[in-house]
């Protein structure tokens, strides 16, 4: 571990991840605050196993003071798990979970919903910018009603979205009211749930359960841990024997403590926040950057931490030639480029730089 007296600043640049790595958030190492925490829960010896001690009741009283309000709380080791478990804990076997069609449920949990709940269909809409559009999922939900046809039980959003857009306030309010007019749950993959917070300056309150989110699956992964994602229940009743789920699927770790113990570290700092503004900062500066570069194209204005990117013919081979990580997003064809809280401007300005000079050299 870190020697005690080693600085937050000095430890930053040590876990920054090499130079060239533009391809997920998920390529940083450990937050500051994050790795302090960790290394408190270690120094505290033996105690308790499977979520029984300290640092894993005061993670959990953090977060319901986070929503300000009484949540069920469950630690996993990843976001597939989350995800996965969740929308399980939501539908019997003959029901269907809505979802935009690039959605990571669909696209990349190599079918852990439909495995974790016994066969559960999920039914894809379109929708600008990777957010679901309500009108198609009125027509997915009154399209059939009979018994031949999977029951739509749930409609699952992603903030930020796999696209790097929010669900603002009008986008919240709409899908808020389709759900309680088509009766259906609300189960929201927040992976990257704190960019999100970052990004519309919301309380999370006014983002999750007074929006009608039953069920949230909050990232702590691509935010600057190790591992753990967890699952808040704002509906306690569907949290029932969700205890189970996790141990039956290998996620309830016997050494729980090092799973909630990050989460004290950064919402007791405040650095859950200002991770998230730093990485949004960068992606607003890279595609700030970008933007006046000739024959490149940003898709979107980058809402959250990630941005999207037509480099053209050719040019995005040119630029892992000379190193530089990212990949080519697999629903819509883009290169994406994702910040983290690792990122640097110096990093940013030289994959800019770069850029800027291949872009001349074709000129």
């Amino acid at each position: 571990m870190t020697n005690a007296n080693q600085s937050h600043e000095d430890r930053s640049i040590r876990t920054v991840v090499p130079s060239c790595q533009f391809a997920s958030d998920n390529t940083a190492g450990i937050c500051p605050e994050a790795w302090d925490a960790m290394e408190a829960a270690n120094q505290d010896g033996p105690t308790s196993p499977y979520g029984d001690d300290a640092w894993t009741s005061k993670a959990i009283t953090m977060i319901r003071e986070m929503f300000e309000v009484d949540c069920e709380v469950f630690f996993t080791f990843n976001g597939t798990a989350a995800n996965s478990l969740a929308l399980a804990s939501l539908c019997q076997s003959y029901h269907s979970v809505i979802a935009h069609k690039i959605a990571h449920v669909e696209t990349d949990e190599c079918g852990g919903p439909e495995f974790f709940s016994n066969g559960t269909k999920l039914l894809l809409v379109d929708g600008d910018k990777g957010c679901v559009d309500c009108e198609e999922v009125q027509r997915i939900v009154r399209r059939r009603t009979d018994v031949h046809f999977p029951k739509p039980k749930v409609l699952s959003i992603t903030q930020s979205t796999e696209m790097g857009t929010v669900y603002d306030d009008a986008a919240l309010d709409r899908v808020q009211e389709t759900v309680q007019r088509l009766g259906l749950m609300l189960h929201m993959d927040g992976a990257r749930f704190c960019n999100a917070i970052a990004a519309l300056n919301m309380p999370p309150k006014e983002m999750t359960w007074k929006r009608g989110v039953d069920v949230l699956c909050l990232g702590g992964t691509k935010l600057g841990m190790a591992v753990s994602d967890c699952v808040v229940f704002f509906d306690r009743e569907l949290a029932t024997e969700f205890k189970y789920r996790c141990k039956q699927a290998g996620q309830l770790a016997s050494k729980m403590r090092f799973l909630s113990a990050p989460w004290v570290g950064v919402l007791q700092s405040g650095g859950w926040l200002q991770h998230a503004q730093h990485a949004n900062a960068m992606a607003k500066r890279l595609a700030e950057g970008l933007g006046k570069l000739p024959g490149v194209s940003i898709v979107s204005p980058p809402e959250a931490n990630a941005v999207f990117v037509d480099f053209g013919v050719g040019l995005a081979d040119e630029l892992r030639r000379r190193g530089w990580q990212f990949y080519d997003f697999i629903s819509i064809g883009n290169s994406r480029l994702m910040c983290s809280w690792a990122t640097t401007e110096n990093e940013v300005d030289a994959f800019i730089g770069d850029v800027a000079q291949l872009t001349k050299s074709r000129a």
